[in-house]
């Protein structure tokens, strides 16, 4: 499915720039690292995770 028939407010909140928010929020709440992660799904392309990626391909950035 083409990202166009997604609306505004879903490719807002699936961008990396609110992922890399959250993972900030989560790291200051925590304490603990957090890591942007892609994951090949134009619904969700990235998503944010408290353990480590599996493979380098997969992480965008690590809040530290």
């Amino acid at each position: 499915m083409p990202t166009s028939y997604f609306s505004p407010l879903r490719a807002r909140l699936a961008s990396f720039e609110h992922a890399y928010a959250v993972a900030t929020r989560l790291r200051l709440a925590t304490g603990k690292d957090q890591f942007v992660l892609r994951t090949g799904d134009p619904i969700q392309p990235v998503r944010v995770s408290d353990t480590s990626p599996m493979t380098s391909d997969e992480l965008i950035a690590r809040v530290l």
